[in-house]
């Protein structure tokens, strides 16, 4: 679920993987696997996540729709 909410929050920002991945201090590669959840985020990626786009860890992880 962290996937297809971190490609939501992405689009929704008019930002591409490579322009999101340089805001995170990640590759563009990274963010690639995270998107298809074929790599786990870290604790601490997760809060730079949220902090970046506003949202709560609950929500980009799926546990919560707001």
């Amino acid at each position: 679920m962290y996937g297809e909410r971190l490609k939501e929050l992405r689009i929704e920002h008019g930002l591409t993987q490579k322009q999101l991945a340089d805001s995170l201090c990640l590759t563009q590669k990274s963010i690639s696997k995270y998107e298809r959840e074929t790599l786990d985020l870290s604790t601490d990626l997760i809060i730079r996540i949220c902090r970046f786009f506003d949202v709560s860890a609950d929500y980009l992880l799926g546990l919560t729709d707001y």
